[in-house]
C-alpha cells in the first residue's frame, strides 16, 4: 500500500492516522551548511519529529561560534537533542518543544559528532529507531 493510500485510509482508521504523522519527511537525508552572520557566528536550524531529525547532517567550521536553533514538530511524543563530544568542546542536552531553543558553543576539533534523541518509549529508544544526525566540523 502506498503512503498516499495509507494516509487516505486514516480517515476511517484512527490508528493509521498516527502512522501517517510519523512518516519521515521526503528529504530526510538533506545536508545543511551553517550560515555565517556578519559577526562570524555560524547558524543552523534542526527540527526533530517522530524518529527523525532534519537535516540529518549539519556542516560547520572549527573554532567559530555555532548557534543551533532546535525544535520538534508539534505532538505528544517527547524528544530531546543531545551531542556529547566534550573532546571537541560540545556538550548539549535539550528537551525539545515546538518553539525553537537556541544553544551556542564553539566546536574546537574537526570531526563527525552524532546528535540524537535520548528519549525512549515502549521498547526501543528513539535513537535506535533512527532519530540521529551528524554535526560535521570541518577545518578552517
Amino acid at each position: 500500500m502506498t503512503r498516499l493510500m495509507h494516509c487516505k485510509f486514516a480517515l476511517i482508521a484512527p490508528a493509521l492516522l498516527a502512522a501517517c504523522a510519523s512518516q519521515p519527511p521526503e528529504r530526510l537525508s538533506e545536508v545543511a551548511r551553517a550560515t555565517v552572520d556578519k559577526d562570524g557566528v555560524q547558524h543552523a536550524t534542526i527540527v526533530g519529529g517522530s524518529y527523525w531529525f532534519r537535516p540529518q547532517r549539519v556542516i560547520a567550521r572549527v573554532n567559530q561560534p555555532l548557534e543551533l536553533a532546535v525544535s520538534k514538530q508539534p505532538g505528544f511524543i517527547p524528544h530531546s537533542f543531545v551531542i556529547d563530544a566534550p573532546q571537541a568542546g560540545i556538550k548539549v542536552h535539550l528537551a525539545l518543544g515546538s518553539e525553537p531553543r537556541s544553544v551556542r558553543f564553539v566546536p574546537t576539533r574537526p570531526g563527525r559528532y552524532t546528535y540524537y534523541c535520548d528519549e525512549s518509549g515502549l521498547g526501543e529508544s528513539h535513537r535506535d529507531k533512527g532519530m540521529v544526525g551528524v554535526l560535521e566540523v570541518t577545518p578552517q
